[in-house]
């Protein structure tokens, strides 16, 4: 008889299925709120353990569970020890699925700012802009993750969210065509920071134009050039061109050539190749690559060297050139061999007679003279 009072009818079932109903539903929400703390410090200890990124993210979004969503879940889980009328069952499955996708929301959005953070991280170390860039990519993201999750709850609620898509969508391509270009600009900045063709420091040369990286803000790219004003290029535009960069090359090849006189022997001719390896093997941070009789000229006989200087300082490569330089014009002065220069050579055929004071010739008949 003292028991019966658990049967007694409450709505949706008895007095019992209530109390196993609440019973489970605290003892999930008491499992996840005693649970949460533990695996977290087991996640982080691993993710100190381990190199990969995986690791943190994955303690960021369990950071990021929310228990009144897991409380939701929990009711849900209990109320199936209770028969509930069609509308209040409906409702609350509506709520769970709500409950979901704002739980799916909360995980996605700690995992986009662990990433987006550690992005961060890295570039205020180099680029201060590019951190910038990077923060207002994420705000984009966060904006469009929780557009959708929006519509994902409402349409779980039964809200016709067609028509709300639709003037979602015209007024998105509205605004898209309204700020395309900086868009544009914002996404090339994005694809500047992450896959980093240059960084803040670089010399680049973009089409006719060089200097070394000032800034890389949201919309344009700031170069300092040699002469010193400042070039400022649209970040969609610098994308879409070629461009060099020299901070990053390794070795620096160089290709020189000169020419000698046509009175030049084949035997001296001969001789000029193992000189120029001789010259050049002599410098500091130098790899001789080759150096030919390369070909005959329209006033001298060409030779082509190639070498390469092992550092890519290009003052350094200057300054070996010089010397370079000034070693074959020793040695060619040595072995009394002279640089072809243009020359014209002019030749006078039959005798030479005075006419009136000039000197003329005939040649075929035909008169010529000085003019």
């Amino acid at each position: 008889m003292d028991a019966m009072w658990l049967d007694a009818a409450v709505y949706g079932g008895t007095l019992k299925d209530w109390l196993v109903a609440l019973g489970l539903s605290v003892a999930i929400a008491l499992a996840v709120y005693l649970i949460k703390p533990i695996l977290l410090r087991r996640l982080q200890a691993q993710a100190q353990r381990s190199r990969t990124q995986i690791d943190d993210a994955m303690v960021s979004a369990l950071g990021a569970t929310r228990l009144w969503l897991v409380a939701i879940f929990a009711l849900s889980l209990g109320s199936h020890y209770l028969t509930l009328p069609d509308r209040h069952a409906d409702l609350l499955k509506m709520a769970t699925a709500a409950a979901f996708f704002l739980q799916l929301g909360f995980w996605a959005g700690a995992a986009l700012n662990f990433w987006m953070g550690r992005s961060r991280a890295k570039a205020l170390s180099s680029n201060a802009s590019a951190a910038t860039s990077l923060s207002a990519i994420g705000f984009l993201a966060q904006l469009v993750l929780w557009s959708v999750i929006l519509l994902l709850v409402l349409d779980n609620f039964g809200i016709n969210i067609t028509a709300l898509v639709a003037g979602l969508g015209i007024g998105g391509v509205a605004v898209a065509l309204a700020v395309q270009n900086i868009l544009g600009d914002l996404f090339a900045s994005l694809s500047i920071v992450v896959d980093k063709p240059f960084v803040i420091g670089d010399f680049i040369i973009v089409d006719n134009y060089m200097g070394t990286v000032e800034n890389v803000g949201l919309k344009t790219t700031r170069i300092r050039s040699l002469d010193g004003e400042q070039i400022i290029f649209s970040n969609s535009d610098l994308l879409k061109t070629r461009l060099r960069n020299y901070k990053r090359m390794v070795e620096r090849r160089v290709v020189f050539s000169f020419g000698v006189g046509y009175d030049t022997s084949p035997e001296q001719i001969e001789q000029i190749p193992p000189t120029l390896r001789r010259i050049v093997e002599a410098q500091p941070k130098v790899r001789f690559d080759r150096a030919h009789f390369q070909k005959f000229g329209e006033h001298s006989l060409v030779f082509e060297t190639v070498y390469w200087v092992t550092d890519p300082d290009f003052n350094l490569y200057m300054d070996i050139q010089q010397a370079v330089n000034l070693a074959i014009m020793r040695a060619l002065k040595a072995e009394n061999i002279v640089f072809g220069l243009p020359q014209q050579n002019l030749r006078i055929e039959g005798p030479l007679r005075f006419e009136q004071g000039e000197p003329s010739a005939r040649s075929n008949g035909s008169k010529a003279g000085a003019h």
